[in-house]
C-alpha cells in the first residue's frame, strides 16, 4: 500500500557531483540529509512523495511530536534540510548504480529519475521505506490506516475499548493478538486459514480472546464509512469496528537493482528487507541504508534516529576520504617540486 501525498515545490537537480544522494524523503532520509547538510555536505534528497504513513491522520509514539500529522512532519523536515543548503527533488528513481570513480579513486554513483534527469554522487543513502502487503480480502484495503491498523504502538490508544478483530496472516498474528488484547476486552481472532495449536488456543481462552476458524469473505462498511464488521464464508456476520492486520512488509526496491544491495527475508514471512550493518552500512562500498527499508518494524522516531546515525557515519568517512585526497595532492606537489629542483640543479 502506498499513497501519493500532495505535490510540493521541487528543487532543481545540481549539475555538479554532490557528496550524498539520499533516495527517499521520509523521516530516515530527511534526518540523514539534515545531519549531512549541517556538516556542510552537498546533499540531495530524491522523494517519491508516497510515504508509508500517508493514510494515517497522525503519528504517535514520538516524544514532543506525538499526534503530529505525517504530512506536517515531512513539510517541516524538508524546510529544515533546505535551511542548511540541502536540496529536495520530487521524483521517481528509475536507476541507481556505480559509475566510473574519480581520478583520485573516490567512488561515484549515478542516480537517474523518471523525468530523464540524473545526478552524480560520491555516496548514496537508501531510505526508501517499505510497502505493507495486505491480505486479499475484499473491502480491507479501503479502510487501511483508519479502521484497519497494523501497529498497537502507532494506533492502539486511538482504538482502545473498541470491538477489535485480528485478521491472522501468519505466526506473527498470535503475538499481535496479545498486544491488542491489552487495549480492549472485546477481541476476536480470525484464523483465516492459519494454524493455531492447542497451547495457543488455551492461552487465548485464558485471556478471553474469541477464536473464529471460518475464513473471512469480506469486510463490511458501516453507514458512517467505517468498518461494520466482517462477513465469513458461511454467510455469518461478525460485528467489529477495528481490524488489526500484521502486514507482510517489503522494502521498496524500485530503481535500485543496479546497486546490487544484499537482501534478506525475515522469519515467518514477516517481510523482506535490505541487509545492513553498523550505522546502516551495506556490503556495497559507498552505500548505506536507513529506516524501514532495513528495519521493518521501526516507528518514525527510530527511523529518524537511524537516518541521523547513517548521515553522521557517511560524513565521517567522507572526511577521511577528503583528507586522503588532500594528502595525496600534497605529496604529489612535494615530489614534483623535488623533481624540478633536481632537474634545475643538473642544468
Amino acid at each position: 500500500m502506498s499513497v501519493r501525498t500532495s505535490v510540493y515545490e521541487s528543487d532543481t537537480l545540481p549539475g555538479e557531483t554532490v557528496d550524498v544522494a539520499v533516495i527517499g524523503g521520509g523521516a530516515a532520509g530527511l534526518n540523514g540529509a539534515l545531519m549531512l547538510a549541517r556538516s556542510r555536505r552537498s546533499v540531495i534528497v530524491i522523494d517519491s512523495g508516497s510515504p508509508r504513513n500517508a493514510p494515517a491522520d497522525a503519528m504517535h509514539g514520538f516524544i514532543m511530536l506525538d499526534g503530529t500529522p505525517p504530512t506536517e512532519l515531512l513539510e517541516r523536515g524538508r524546510e529544515q534540510v533546505r535551511q542548511y543548503g540541502g536540496r529536495i527533488v520530487l521524483g521517481e528513481v528509475t536507476s541507481a548504480e556505480p559509475a566510473a570513480p574519480a581520478p583520485d579513486g573516490d567512488l561515484r554513483f549515478t542516480v537517474s529519475l523518471a523525468d530523464g534527469g540524473t545526478v552524480t554522487a560520491r555516496r548514496v543513502l537508501v531510505a526508501t521505506g517499505l510497502r505493507d502487503v495486505l491480505p486479499d480480502v475484499p473491502g480491507l484495503a479501503s479502510h487501511w490506516g483508519h479502521g484497519v491498523v497494523h501497529c498497537p504502538y502507532c494506533h492502539g490508544w486511538e482504538v482502545r475499548d473498541e470491538p477489535i478483530g485480528v485478521l491472522a496472516t501468519g505466526p506473527t498474528s498470535i503475538h499481535h493478538a496479545l498486544l491488542f488484547r491489552q487495549l480492549t476486552d472485546d477481541l476476536v481472532y480470525f484464523t483465516h486459514g492459519t494454524e493455531l495449536d492447542d497451547d495457543t488456543r488455551a492461552r487465548f481462552a485464558a485471556r478471553d480472546i474469541r477464536i473464529v476458524d471460518t475464513p473471512v469473505r469480506e469486510v463490511m462498511t458501516s453507514e458512517d464509512g467505517g468498518i461494520a464488521g466482517v462477513r465469513l464464508t458461511d454467510g455469518t456476520a461478525v460485528a467489529r469496528r477495528v481490524l488489526a492486520v500484521a502486514t507482510r512488509m517489503r522494502a521498496r526496491t524500485e530503481g535500485l537493482h543496479g546497486l546490487k544491495l544484499p537482501m534478506e527475508d525475515l522469519p515467518g514471512d514477516m517481510g523482506r528487507r535490505f541487509a545492513s550493518g553498523m550505522a546502516g552500512a551495506t556490503e556495497v562500498p559507498g552505500v548505506w541504508v536507513a529506516g524501514n527499508a532495513t528495519d521493518l518494524t521501526a516507528q518514525v522516531g527510530a527511523s529518524a534516529a537511524a537516518g541521523a546515525l547513517a548521515g553522521s557515519h557517511i560524513n565521517a568517512l567522507l572526511a577521511t576520504a577528503d583528507t586522503d585526497a588532500a594528502l595525496a595532492t600534497a605529496l604529489t606537489g612535494v615530489e614534483n617540486a623535488a623533481r624540478t629542483g633536481v632537474e634545475n640543479a643538473a642544468r
